[in-house]
């Protein structure tokens, strides 16, 4: 389809999961990808499997320190961007009376104070009529038990979308947030679950979900990409649930 065609784009955490397959789907739409990730090996794997068109920097969105330089790379390599996805974030399930200072300061550093200045410091990369899209998740708008940080972490995101959706309209920026339900990344065995109670969870979580299954990150992936082309230029300030239906309340199927 070429929605992206010759279009760059920065895909912060695109080493794995949603935004390796989002890379993916950027590429077959004929876009150049610049992704990004902790860790040198990681990055230069992800950048072999992608193939032509894709380069990797190595950035940790927790450092504004890398932030900074992943800017330095972008303006040095491409001068200026079509799309940013902000899609790097970590989940470490922890309940409220356990939360501890350094848990806190170790997920909000990533999911918003991270993503909130990457966005800042390639924001005068981005072209006139360019996107951002933010990854956040349903726990931004849930109140899921033992998930407190990590959702005020989401929901600090979205509220930061809604408001660049109005500070960056003059310049025809359009910014959008993408709310995923479970999803099948490697994030899953990251949460800290012994692996006995995280297959008792995905199972859950599969047979509570309308459709009765968890998603893919191909399916996330696409309607990023929808998101991020032009196909979509009448739509910003949207949040997009991406949840097999999770998020509707039984009561109102009744």
């Amino acid at each position: 389809m070429n929605q992206l065609l010759n279009k760059v784009a920065v895909i912060t955490g695109g080493n794995s999961g949603i935004g390796f397959a989002t890379a993916q789907v950027f590429l077959t739409n004929g876009a150049r990808v610049l992704i990004t990730g902790r860790k040198e090996a990681a990055v230069n794997q992800a950048v072999a499997a992608l193939g032509s068109g894709a380069a990797g920097f190595v950035a940790d969105q927790g450092k504004l320190s890398d932030a900074d330089a992943l800017a330095a790379h972008v303006k040095a390599e491409y001068g200026q961007v079509d799309v940013l996805f902000i899609n790097a974030g970590i989940a470490q399930m922890v309940p409220f009376p356990d939360a501890s200072e350094q848990h806190f300061d170790d997920v909000m550093n990533i999911n918003f104070k991270g993503a909130f200045f990457t966005a800042q410091k390639l924001l005068p990369l981005l072209k006139d009529g360019g996107t951002i899209v933010f990854l956040s998740s349903i726990s931004a708008i849930s109140g899921m038990v033992g998930n407190a940080v990590y959702s005020a972490s989401k929901a600090a995101l979205n509220s930061l979308a809604r408001t660049l959706t109005r500070e960056l309209a003059p310049r025809n920026i359009r910014v959008n947030v993408v709310n995923p339900g479970p999803i099948a990344t490697p994030i899953f065995e990251k949460i800290g679950l012994p692996a006995e109670q995280l297959e008792e969870a995905k199972g859950r979580l599969g047979q509570a979900i309308p459709l009765q299954r968890i998603g893919e990150a191909v399916e996330v992936a696409r309607l990023v990409a929808f998101l991020a082309s032009d196909d979509a230029k009448f739509i910003s300030g949207a949040e997009v649930n991406i949840d097999g239906g999770i998020m509707v309340h039984p009561v109102a199927t009744l």
